[in-house]
């Protein structure tokens, strides 16, 4: 059996983390905004920090639970999660701002639409 308490608490920072991009990517309309001043760029590496955060906390579940916990939550692209924080992570100086906006689209499309 694993920690409970310790996946909880991992999954409280994942939701504050998630809170916080909600928070940044609400000022933002397209990829270019990201890309035309230094706040822009400054907002898609914190953007970028924190989804990796997230993948990598979703990884430490799955590792802490023994891969047993996320497939009851199939409906979840728990991958796609993972994958982001890869490709961050490992081609930082290649982050494509248009794929981090399309992302945000996917994730936070309320406020891309305001």
């Amino acid at each position: 059996m694993y920690d409970k308490k310790l996946v909880i608490e991992i999954l409280i920072q994942i939701h504050n983390a998630t809170e916080i991009v909600s928070k940044r990517f609400s000022s933002i309309k397209t990829s270019d905004d990201f890309l035309d001043s230094e706040e822009g760029l400054q907002l898609l590496d914190a953007i970028c920090m924190q989804l990796i955060a997230i993948g990598e906390s979703v990884k430490n579940i799955d590792k802490i639970t023994q891969k047993k916990l996320l497939p009851l939550y199939s409906n979840i692209d728990w991958k796609g999660v993972m994958g982001i924080r890869d490709i961050i992570t490992h081609h930082y100086f290649d982050i494509d701002a248009e794929e981090i906006f399309m992302f945000a689209q996917m994730k936070y499309p309320h406020y891309l639409s305001q």
